[in-house]
């Protein structure tokens, strides 16, 4: 896969782990969905803790990456789905621990509600690989 990031310097800075867009050139599109903080049980980790939440669901989604012989460098897009737009910093710094450089394209939005109340944030892919 050929990745392209671009900054561009008419727009203001990126102020987190993310890249205004993402160029590829592959040849298979990997969609990844709405991933949350459970574990291979079911069971919702952190509950209340937008970190260890943030962790799981990259760690979930490291799972179906490492399934297909991809890594967090294949991603090019994240959506994420937040409860609390305060959370915002500290989502980044768990982020940051995944991707480490040539950051996807984002978005994150502010949500009233996911599926279970406990939930504070779900994340959903695309990747590119080939």
């Amino acid at each position: 896969m050929k990745k392209e990031v671009i900054i561009s310097g008419n727009l203001s800075k990126p102020l987190g782990i993310y890249s205004h867009a993402v160029k590829v050139k592959g040849n298979q599109l990997l969609f990844i969905s709405g991933m949350t903080a459970r574990d291979k049980n079911g069971n919702i980790v952190g509950k209340g803790d937008i970190k260890a939440q943030t962790q799981q669901i990259l760690e979930n989604m490291k799972v179906i990456l490492d399934g297909v012989g991809a890594t967090f460098d294949h991603i090019v897009k994240v959506t994420v789905f937040v409860t609390d737009i305060r959370y915002l910093k500290e989502i980044h710094e768990v982020r940051a621990k995944y991707f480490k450089r040539d950051y996807p394209a984002s978005t994150l939005v502010q949500v009233s509600r996911l599926v279970s109340p406990d939930m504070l944030i779900e994340i959903e892919a695309i990747a590119v690989l080939g």
